[in-house]
């Protein structure tokens, strides 16, 4: 939905509309089986902490000012697996509030670190406190304990599915008119599931019939089975619960990508066409693969998105050998070239 005249005001997150969104597109040249294809994907590392998740920070404290929610001197509070506890620690301190992230303390070090860099705290969360599911309701709990404390709640918090809505699909929408195409599918990771139901929403605004796809680890299938089975490499996505803004009943069918799959596929996007992103990058573009693969058009229009780069994962099995099995999809893939629009 378009923002009502309420929530039209100018606010401190407006100074840092420049350094985040509108972010390239690409458009990826390949060969499946040695038959030529191409996908687009989002290039988010582009953003100013460097990932798809600055997106929804901004537009959470933006929406967040204009209700009277946030206010100078406020705590921000959050709980998160990486990318938005980053994003919440740079925005946060350059708009003058403390900061203060609970994170699984299983994740990168990278991550862990430059939360730290900003002059955020990270507050680790062990498997045995509950893990990420643990996370987040400490963090409500502080919220509850402390006045002047914000939570952003990015996984029940539509101002997170809005954000997408109003930026990132019409980004696509417009971007794709530069190649002279119009989306047939879109396929995104879920993490909190905003990307993919706030990009969804627009393109099928546009485009009834787009198809808009959900992924997830096929090793931990969380969303098949509604809660956490299973472990998985894809830091990022499938944070071990079912968020609640993802409407899984508006979308189109579960894309599953091997956790070892996608660590290959971001290795040879890095190593081949000099896209150094990360594993979850990896995962949505086999995800994107194995859509056009299915589609009936013999060349659909298929986005996904890029979410961050390989800088937060050089610690982890990205920087690996990773072994190739026979079903994965990878070295089914030969990479030609790419070129970008703004």
């Amino acid at each position: 939905m378009a923002p009502s005249a309420s929530l039209s005001s100018p606010t401190p997150v407006d100074r840092l509309d420049s350094l985040v969104g509108a972010s390239p597109l690409l458009e990826i040249r390949y060969r499946l089986d040695g038959r030529p294809r191409c996908l687009h994907a989002k290039y988010e590392s582009m953003n100013m902490t460097g990932s798809v998740k600055d997106r929804m920070a901004a537009h959470i404290l933006r929406r967040a000012y204009q209700r009277g929610e946030l206010r100078a001197g406020d705590t921000i509070v959050e709980c998160s697996s990486g990318n938005t506890g980053i994003a919440f620690a740079a925005l946060g301190r350059a708009l003058g509030h403390p900061v203060r992230i609970y994170m699984p303390d299983w994740m990168s070090k990278e991550r862990t670190e430059l939360i730290r860099s900003f002059g955020a705290e990270v507050v680790p969360v062990s498997r045995e406190q509950g893990g990420f599911v643990g996370g987040v309701r400490m963090a409500a709990e502080e919220g509850e304990r402390h006045d002047h404390v914000f939570l952003p709640r990015q996984f029940d918090n539509p101002d997170n599915i809005e954000a997408h809505e109003l930026t990132t699909g019409p980004e696509i929408v417009r971007q794709l008119e530069q190649f002279g195409k119009r989306p047939d599918a879109f396929v995104a990771g879920v993490g909190t599931g905003g990307t993919v139901m706030g990009v969804g929403r627009h393109l099928r605004s546009v485009l009834p019939d787009c198809r808009v796809h959900p992924l997830e680890p096929s090793n931990s299938p969380t969303l098949r089975v509604g809660h956490r089975v299973g472990h998985h490499r894809i830091q990022g996505i499938s944070d071990e619960f079912v968020p609640a803004i993802l409407d899984l009943a508006h979308l189109d069918a579960l894309i599953d990508v091997d956790d070892g799959d996608a660590i290959c596929m971001a290795q040879c996007l890095a190593r081949r066409l000099g896209l150094a992103v990360g594993i979850s990058s990896g995962a949505n573009f086999l995800g994107a693969v194995k859509v056009a693969a299915e589609h009936d058009d013999d060349d659909p229009c298929v986005v996904t998105v890029f979410c961050d780069s390989n800088k937060k994962y050089l610690s982890t099995d990205l920087c690996r050998c990773e072994p190739v099995r026979d079903d994965h999809w990878t070295p089914r893939v030969e990479l030609e070239s790419f070129r970008a629009v703004r």
